[in-house]
């Protein structure tokens, strides 16, 4: 009997650290990362870093080229953060802004248009950063960092006010919303682009010629609509820690 129980318990621990999927695992330090991601992830920052470096090489007063795309799309970042955050608040978040949602585009349309699958790794594949949700989840956490930031920059310690406000009362549902800020956040883009790739992948394994493709366009359309629901929503969170609980703009 003791025999019996020990084998279950030895069962229960092995179940238990069995993971889903494979990863192509570095080691740095004590810490052990996902190595396909920061690997796409690099590729991504490159991609955006030698894509602005083109577009500032040789400024045109008349733009062309990849001076004209890039204006074109400093342009609507900035009219992106303004209706978020108003004419007087909104110019130093279109960094900050403008490089999450840089990130998160060039990230969905890498995994819906490049065939990373070719490029075979000891385990494990390539695919956009956004589909692991340890990208999603960081994403989120930089966003919750910006809008406390934000409200203690601008109200000092007068910016916790807002979590007994109108009422002690509301104290916890007050917290419990920083909690799910950016647990939605990061749930809501993974949960998409993961749902996207396996959708495609599986319509490429049963029907391989023509079905897949209205798929494909489909996820480069809401792909690009995720990138854009991340920016919107980071900048009303920091336009809410800006303004205050329930103020009026």
């Amino acid at each position: 009997m003791e025999l019996l129980g020990s084998l279950t318990i030895l069962n229960t621990f092995t179940l238990a650290e069995l993971e889903v999927g494979e990863h192509f695992l570095w080691k740095i330090g004590n810490y052990t990362v996902h190595g396909q991601v920061f690997i796409v992830s690099w590729i991504v920052i490159g991609v955006l870093l030698i894509a602005s470096l083109a577009a500032t090489r040789n400024v045109q007063t008349v733009p062309g080229g990849v001076q004209n795309f890039m204006e074109y799309a400093l342009e609507f970042i900035r009219d992106l953060v303004k209706n978020q955050l108003g004419e007087k608040e909104y110019r130093p978040w279109v960094p900050f802004i403008g490089t999450l949602f840089l990130f998160i585009f060039v990230s969905n349309w890498g995994g819906a248009l490049i065939p990373w699958k070719l490029i075979e790794l000891p385990s494990g594949e390539l695919a956009a950063p956004t589909n692991d949700i340890n990208t999603t989840v960081a994403l989120a956490l930089l966003t919750s960092l910006a809008y406390f930031y934000a409200g203690f920059k601008k109200k000092g310690l007068g910016y916790f006010k807002k979590y007994i406000e109108p009422t002690p009362i509301l104290l916890p549902i007050a917290v419990l919303e920083d909690f799910t800020k950016p647990l939605s956040l990061s749930f809501r883009l993974f949960g998409n682009i993961l749902a996207d790739e396996l959708v495609v992948a599986v319509l490429v394994l049963l029907v391989p010629l023509f079905v897949p493709l209205p798929v494909m366009a489909l996820g480069l359309f809401t792909s690009a609509i995720q990138a854009l629901v991340f920016a919107t929503l980071a900048g009303a969170y920091i336009h809410e820690a800006l303004e205050g609980h329930g103020e009026e703009e």
